[in-house]
């Protein structure tokens, strides 16, 4: 190929000693993240497994598999299969990693074990930019997003669903009936057994699942928002787009400093709007950064609550009325 920028010859031996610190450039974000884990008290924060155990094999120290989390988070690779993969490809993470590679099912048990202690985690890291001066926190906004669950829409029940659903089940009894009627009429022999037999099988599971159905039905009267969720308990149906129209999730409502664009606190709710979101999420800004000055900037969908209830600007009450145009929205809440 000539005339073009020639690659290096797979046999090529090296003769120098090739050392992956050579690599890693001097202002990469992968050094920020090995010092900030490297300095963690991890036992305080909560991590699991930081002592090994006298017994049975190694395992991987927490802190190996936090840089490989926080390195995921950042480059937008949250499944774990995959940081396994990058972690046997990926240079940046074989410096980060030491060369480790753990395997998806340690990195997803690490994550699952782990939520609070990672939580801290972030709230250590925004204490260390306040204490630094990175971030002032005079204003954050706040905003909430829709995250799916692991919960099919078919798996999750209310009410409407429920009766809907019945009243179906129960126009399937009726038509089964009236063909079963129909065949014993009309046919006779072997083939009028097979097809009542058959019929009365579908018939015996749709009698099952109405009786499901009226159980779930009785158990919906004990559920505060009237839903019930099978995989994912937590999970609950809320509306994201008229496109989509909905799904089975969470709102994750983030509370990000308007100059930095750092994230100061966060919180997973699984309220289908933003509403009554304002109130605690600035407070929990507030904490994180300790200041009380610090001014909340809603978004239009929140700020369409708002109408009966002061929002706090710089420790003040002071009302806010719903905006009526998407341009004028952040003035009306300021």
């Amino acid at each position: 190929m000539a005339g073009f920028i020639d690659g290096t010859d797979r046999d090529q031996v090296t003769l120098f000693p090739d050392r992956l610190e050579d690599r890693i450039g001097e202002d990469h974000l992968g050094r920020v993240v090995d010092l900030f884990v490297e300095e963690l008290d991890l036992p305080a924060l909560g991590f699991e497994r930081c002592v090994p155990a006298r017994t049975g094999r190694p395992g991987y120290h927490p802190a190996v598999l936090l840089k490989l989390f926080i390195y995921g988070d950042l480059n937008r690779i949250p499944s774990s299969r995959r940081l396994e993969r990058e972690a046997g490809r990926n240079v940046e993470l074989m410096w980060l990693t030491g060369r480790l590679a753990p395997d998806h099912k340690t990195i997803a048990d690490f994550r699952r074990d782990n939520g609070s202690a990672i939580r801290r985690t972030c709230a250590r890291f925004v204490e260390l930019c306040r204490r630094i001066g990175v971030l002032k926190g005079a204003c954050v906004a706040i905003d909430g997003s829709k995250f799916k669950a692991v919960n099919n829409r078919d798996r999750n029940f209310t009410k409407n669903k429920i009766a809907s659903r019945l009243a179906h089940l129960e126009t399937d009894v009726e038509r089964y009936i009236t063909e079963m009627v129909r065949i014993d009429r009309q046919e006779d022999g072997e083939a009028r057994a097979d097809k009542i037999a058959h019929l009365a099988r579908r018939y015996g599971r749709i009698r099952q699942e109405i009786t499901r159905l009226k159980a779930m039905d009785r158990a919906l009267a004990d559920a505060p928002d009237g839903q019930i969720s099978l995989t994912n308990p937590d999970a609950r149906a809320m509306a994201t787009s008229a496109r989509h129209g909905g799904m089975v999730g969470y709102n994750v409502q983030t509370a990000v400093d308007t100059e930095t664009h750092l994230v100061v606190t966060h919180d997973v709710t699984n309220q289908g709007f933003d509403r009554d979101q304002l109130s605690p999420m600035a407070a929990a800004a507030r904490k994180a950064l300790q200041r009380d000055d610090c001014t909340p900037l809603p978004t239009r969908d929140i700020s369409a609550g708002l109408r009966s209830w002061p929002v706090l600007r710089r420790g003040s009450p002071r009302p806010c009325r719903a905006p009526r145009h998407r341009a004028t929205w952040a003035r009306a809440c300021m």
